[in-house]
């Protein structure tokens, strides 16, 4: 096992501490805008002999700068690509930055621009649009969880699936996970907030499929592109990674399995934890404890589910 210090995660497994690098973004939900700047990733040790985007060990590579989408671009191009320029982790804007001028996004961005100018309250804020992507940088993704729709309640949504800020109570898709971890993860307590960053900060890939919503208007901007975006992120995941672990949960989320190399991969399914659909076998299904023992197995390091009770954020 790999063990390196997390600082704000101390919580044990039943195999010992997890420790993580400090190459992650800040504690501070505040500072996460101005970690999206361009800036070095110094901190991970070397990786001898191994290709950083798909080591066992996975180690974030030094990214010096970012990626310049917004090169050779029109003037309203350039505009309404800049959030993506500004506020996408480096190893992702390297990773997707073909998909940003494609037609679909252009005009996604451009719905988007539209909800604006027409006053429309639209979450999660513009800076945490992509924080899934600054929590988790593409060679740290050890667990992919996919969404659906972002939380359109005031002060929920905040860029990573099923998670809320605090002091935001837990929805309850979230406590339904909860419930699951007390069952399937030895010690683990449900905490009294809904905040999964530490999660993210270990490599687990929280997002959803449409990235946005209008304020109490659920699935309102579904459709609009950002399923062809997480496509693009799935199939990056599985091309340039090796055993990551799937949390599939739901026929839109399974949909996607579609693009992940199972030979490479190991894709877990189940029902929704939501309400609606979670008496139907999620709390059975033990997807947590099996996605630690695969990425044992597989040498890689395991996640402290536990986390959330000291999460210190």
């Amino acid at each position: 096992m790999n063990n390196v210090k997390r600082p704000a995660d101390s919580a044990a497994t039943k195999d010992g501490p997890i420790k993580r690098p400090n190459s992650g973004p800040p504690t501070k939900q505040s500072s996460l805008l101005a970690w999206a700047k361009p800036k070095a990733i110094t901190d991970a040790p070397a990786n001898k002999g191994a290709d950083a985007t798909s080591s066992s060990t996975s180690v974030v590579p030094v990214i010096k700068t970012k990626p310049d989408i917004l090169k050779g671009l029109s003037d309203e191009k350039k505009a309404l690509l800049q959030l993506e320029q500004d506020t996408i982790d480096a190893t992702w804007l390297r990773a997707l930055q073909s998909e940003f001028t494609k037609p679909y996004f252009i005009e996604l961005k451009k719905f988007l621009k539209q909800e604006d100018e027409n006053k429309q309250k639209v979450f999660p804020p513009k800076a945490e649009i992509y924080s899934w992507s600054r929590f988790t940088p593409l060679p740290t993704v050890h667990v992919v969880i996919l969404g659906q729709d972002p939380y359109h309640g005031d002060g929920q949504a905040h860029g990573l699936c099923f998670s809320v800020k605090k002091p935001v109570r837990p929805p309850p898709s979230l406590l339904n996970m909860f419930k699951l971890l007390e069952k399937d993860i030895p010690g683990f307590k449900i905490p009294n907030h809904g905040y999964l960053e530490s999660w993210a900060r270990q490599g687990v890939l929280m997002v959803n499929a449409a990235m946005t919503v209008r304020a109490h208007n659920a699935n309102s901007h579904k459709g609009k592109g950002w399923e062809k975006l997480l496509d693009a992120v799935v199939k990056t995941i599985s091309d340039q990674r090796k055993n990551v672990v799937f949390l599939l949960w739901g026929k839109d989320a399974q949909n996607r399995g579609s693009l992940v190399d199972k030979k490479k991969h190991l894709v877990l399914q189940s029902v929704h934890p939501s309400p609606l659909s979670a008496h139907k076998g999620f709390f059975e299904c033990a997807h947590f404890s099996k996605a630690n023992e695969y990425l044992e197995q597989q040498g890689q390091p395991t996640i402290n589910w536990n986390s959330l009770v000291d999460d210190k954020s």
